[in-house]
């Protein structure tokens, strides 16, 4: 489908003359036209003047001069600056008028009166409002500086100024041009041709102290001389023309930088035409110009045939010319001939105009790269279709293979330069760069490869195939795959032929120094680790390290390692050669845990406090698989002191720090602090007494326990039994190891809650202490035992010997005794005082029994003020309020809780069913008779209560 695109394009011609339909009629003929900017202007024979926006071509303004045709003449020649802004007219009489864009009423411009105009050089900066300073070329070989300002006043004058500032010798001024040179603000380049001469100026301009109060190119024109290209006159009179290109589409848009414009001369000897350079010294700008132009005979282009087919016998000289971006656009003999500018060869040739038919003029759009051809009648536009096709051909066959390259378009194109190019560099022995070129060219793979081979060019055959490599797509894994394999093998030949150059400072030229091959070699090696790391995906991983162990290469295994995230190879690579500060770099940057507990071990035993730094970083790590780790490293320090042992330390910060409950990892960690040769059982039962707080703990108590006996850590194992609340066990453990104080205070643990296991407990260790004193310090024994209130001298008496002299602690008999004699006159006066309040309740029962109460025979119920005998009711005695039974129960349930309210309900429930319930009757009386409802609880909770209800008459309150 592209290639197909890729013919139809081509075969498009490039240039195609069309006639223009106008969209309405016109009666006279045309004299003169302009076109810019997209803006057509027409002057016809009756001195009417069209002026058509080609955007909008319905839209006409029909503009007519001042005066009569009769009086100024026909409309000779007219001027259009290349933004259609201003308008200069010329009539066969010498008239000149002046139009701006946005008006439809021509001012004559009086200075100018009676000036035959030729050529208009306008100003550079394209201005709007004025025209600023322009030069105007007249027939009589003046040039004039002239600064036109339109007012809205009719006889007002237009020019600010007028001055001739320079005269040509040999005839009338056919063209002028003027423009900027880049970075030079007040200099300007001036072109003036006339038929015969072709003079180029270059010089600064002067500067007035008011724009538009005086001339500026006169210092131009009286101080500098100009370039002078000349011809030899003609046998006859010829047209004499000076065109410019136009603007390109890369300065229209704005990308790029200023590109260079392109003049043509038109002479009787033909047409001269070069770029017009800027970026020469102003004092050869011109010689350099001139030197680098080339001239297109009238000889170059074909004969016109006759009628019969024959060529015409005689040439007629070129009627016009017109530049395109990168054609000379000629009229001759009625044809439209387009010629290339590079190589002058003939592009387009075609004849436009009926035999006898004259031409008014060829021009080009300068800002549009439009180009038209205007007869008295007729308008013809030359259509340009991508004129630039051929250049890439051209600049190829010119061997100007940058240029080629950037005005190729297809892929075809662009291939055909890569591989003209190649083949010339190839033929200069320049080998990188071809390999630079051939590897975007489709030259086949291996022929390119064989011809670096056979020319022992290992840089350019590496450097085609990085080239190479990059072209091919993903899915090419195979091509992509050898091609990678290929370029390691390479660069680890490089790279060893650069390591043997350095040590035997052998094939060093004088200009070589070892200090450059150095060089070489980490140019290289930076080289190959650029290509690594692009290219990592397209290597065999096996095969890859084949290559590179093979050439002996360690720092490249390593960098090949790095590259494709191997750490294990890295890894092992630094472990097996004792690089532990290397591993512990390449360890900081791992995120898989795996590496972590491969290496965990001997890292642990040679570098601990940084392996235990990096592994604090990683919570996410699982403790238990680093157990091994930890236990090997405590096996080979088992002497560091607890405070630096890094097993230890990296055990309490996933105790405190990750708050792991793990029972192996707490475990790990009192065997430990259990083994260590300290005498010191400090940390354990720091740890211990921290994690007794804990229920259950995290450790295995019975592991916990049998480490603490099997390394002798009493006072641990003992804290151990006690934190399980076995203080029997603790006690005895603590006296079988002779730990009276520590005995001690386990048996004081129970406290107050359980005195006869604190009694039970501190027995066994009297025991302990009267067989340890033995009668030798009976005295002792018993002072100590009186830590404890809970002993006394009859319970102690038991162990003492059969044969111990009761002197030894006859004050603690007596003392018992008094005590004892103490108790039992507490209890007498006890029991005197139980007495005394049994007789006064019997005394208060026999009075209930008397109680009564009064209830007149109009009492009334508290509740429905209804007779209080008319049914049952109830009275209480302690103030006489007396409630109907039902009264009295519905306000107990109105005042009464939830509980209460439905135990009532159900106890009603159950002795409305029949049948004896004395036992519910007694508890219902008791709920609803149990306080008096005016003056017990239910008389308080009703004090928020409302005075006047919902049922009640507000009016019986007012007062």
């Amino acid at each position: 489908m592209n290639n197909m695109q890729e013919l139809d394009d081509a075969s498009l011609p490039i240039f195609k003359v069309e006639r223009v339909q106008l969209q309405f009629s016109i009666s006279s003929d045309f004299v003169a036209a302009q076109v810019a900017n997209n803006v057509l202007i027409l002057a016809l024979s009756t001195g009417r003047i069209l002026r058509i926006d080609l955007d909008s071509p319905s839209d006409i303004d029909d503009i007519d001069l001042p005066r009569k045709t009769s009086e100024i003449g026909l409309i000779r020649r007219m001027f259009l600056d290349p933004s259609a802004s201003h308008l200069i007219i010329n009539t066969t009489l010498g008239e000149n008028y002046y139009l701006h864009t946005q008006s439809r009423q021509p001012k004559p411009l009086a200075r100018l009166k009676g000036v035959g105009i030729e050529a208009i050089a306008w100003n550079p900066s394209l201005p709007t409002a004025s025209t600023r300073e322009i030069l105007v070329g007249a027939a009589d070989g003046n040039v004039y500086e002239d600064y036109i300002e339109p007012s809205s006043e009719f006889y007002r004058n237009q020019e600010k100024y007028l001055k001739a500032v320079y005269k040509a010798q040999d005839g009338p001024v056919a063209g002028l041009w003027v423009d900027l040179i880049p970075g030079r603000v007040d200099t300007r380049r001036v072109i003036v041709a006339t038929p015969n001469k072709l003079l180029h100026f270059v010089g600064k301009i002067g500067r007035p102290g008011q724009e538009g109060s005086g001339s500026i190119f006169t210092k131009l024109f009286e101080t500098e001389a100009p370039t002078l290209h000349e011809m030899t006159p003609g046998t006859r009179p010829s047209p004499s023309a000076l065109a410019v290109s136009p603007d390109s589409p890369e300065s229209q848009s704005g990308e790029g930088d200023e590109v260079e414009r392109v003049y043509a001369w038109l002479s009787a000897q033909g047409i001269l035409h070069g770029k017009l350079q800027t970026n020469t010294r102003s004092a050869s700008l011109g010689s350099t110009v001139f030197n680098n132009s080339k001239m297109i005979s009238r000889s170059q282009i074909p004969l016109s045939q006759s009628a019969s087919g024959r060529k015409k016998p005689t040439q007629e000289p070129i009627a016009g010319v017109a530049l395109s971006q990168w054609h000379v656009l000629c009229l001759v003999e009625g044809r439209i001939v387009a010629l290339h500018r590079l190589d002058e060869h003939v592009v387009y040739d075609q004849v436009v105009l009926e035999p006898g038919e004259s031409a008014l003029c060829l021009l080009a759009d300068q800002k549009k790269n439009t180009y038209w051809l205007f007869t008295n009648e007729v308008i013809f536009e030359i259509v340009v279709t991508d004129e630039d096709r051929d250049v890439w051909k051209i600049m190829l066959k010119s061997q100007q293979f940058s240029l080629a390259t950037q005005y190729a378009k297809t892929p075809s194109q662009k291939d055909a330069v890569a591989m003209a190019c190649g083949d010339y560099l190839i033929s200069k022995g320049q080998y990188l760069e071809a390999a630079n070129v051939y590897g975007k060219s489709s030259r086949p793979f291996e022929q390119v490869a064989l011809t670096f081979i056979d020319h022992s060019e290992q840089d350019a055959l590496r450097r085609y195939l990085l080239t190479k490599i990059a072209t091919y797509r993903r899915s090419s894994i195979m091509q992509r795959t050898m091609i990678a394999s290929w370029l390691v093998e390479i660069f680890m030949s490089k790279l060893n032929s650069l390591d043997d150059t350095i040590t035997t400072k052998a094939q060093l030229t004088e200009s070589t120094t070892t200090a450059d091959t150095k060089d070489d070699l980490a140019s290289v090696r930076t080289e190959f680790e650029e290509f690594v790391n692009r290219y990592k995906g397209d290597l065999d991983r096996k095969t890859t390290y084949e290559i590179i162990s093979s050439h002996a290469r360690e720092q490249e295994l390593l960098s090949y390692a790095t590259a494709i995230d191997d750490y294990n190879y890295v890894l092992s690579y630094w472990v097996q050669r004792e690089r532990w500060q290397e591993s512990l770099d390449v360890l900081k940057k791992q995120t898989d845990p795996s590496i972590f507990y491969r290496y965990g071990s001997v890292l642990m035993v040679h570098a601990a406090t940084e392996l235990v730094d990096i592994l604090m970083r990683h919570p996410d790590l699982d403790p238990l698989k680093l157990i091994p780790a930890l236990l090997n490293y405590n096996k080979s320090k088992s002497n560091t002191p607890l405070a630096q042992n890094q097993a230890v330390r990296y055990l309490l910060f996933c105790i405190n720090a990750l708050h792991t409950t793990v029972p192996a990892i707490h475990n790990t960690l009192i065997s430990i602090y259990a083994s260590h040769p300290s005498p010191s059982e400090n940390a354990l039962l720091s740890y211990l007494s921290t994690s007794s707080l804990s229920n259950p703990p995290p450790y295995d108590t019975d592991f916990a326990f049998r480490l603490c006996i099997q390394n002798s850590r009493v006072q641990s194992a003992v804290h151990i039994y006690t934190s399980m609340g076995s203080y029997a066990s603790a006690v005895d453990l603590a006296l079988k190891h002779g730990e009276i104080d520590l005995a001690s205070l386990v048996a004081d643990r129970p406290g107050s809650t359980d005195s006869a296991l604190r009694k039970r407990l501190w027995l066994a260790v009297a025991k302990k202490v009267i067989s340890q004193q033995g009668t030798g310090s009976i005295k002792t024994a018993i002072d100590f035992l009186k830590r404890c209130d809970l002993l006394r001298i009859e319970d102690l008496i038991p162990f003492f010997p059969d044969f111990v002299v009761i002197d030894d602690f006859k004050d603690e008999i007596c003392a018992a005794l008094e005590s004892y004699s103490r108790s039992i006159a507490s209890l007498e006066s006890e029991m005197d005082a139980s007495a005394a309040t049994a007789e006064s309740i019997k005394t208060d029962i026999k009075q209930l029994d008397r109680r009564y109460a009064i209830v007149e025979p109009g009492e009334r119920c508290r509740v429905c003020e209804l007779p209080l005998l008319s049914r049952q009711f109830f009275v209480f005695p302690s103030c006489q309020h007396g409630f109907h039974s039902d009264c009295l129960g519905k306000k107990v349930l109105d005042g009464s809780g939830l509980t209460v309210r439905g135990r009532i309900r159900e106890l009603q429930a159950q002795i409305g069913r029949g049948g004896r319930r004395e036992k519910e009757g007694r508890e219902l009386d008791a709920l609803v008779a149990g306080q008096c409802i005016l003056c017990g609880d239910l008389a308080i909770k009703a004090i928020e209560e409302p005075f006047i209800s919902d049922a009640d008459d507000g009016e019986e309150w007012a007062i």
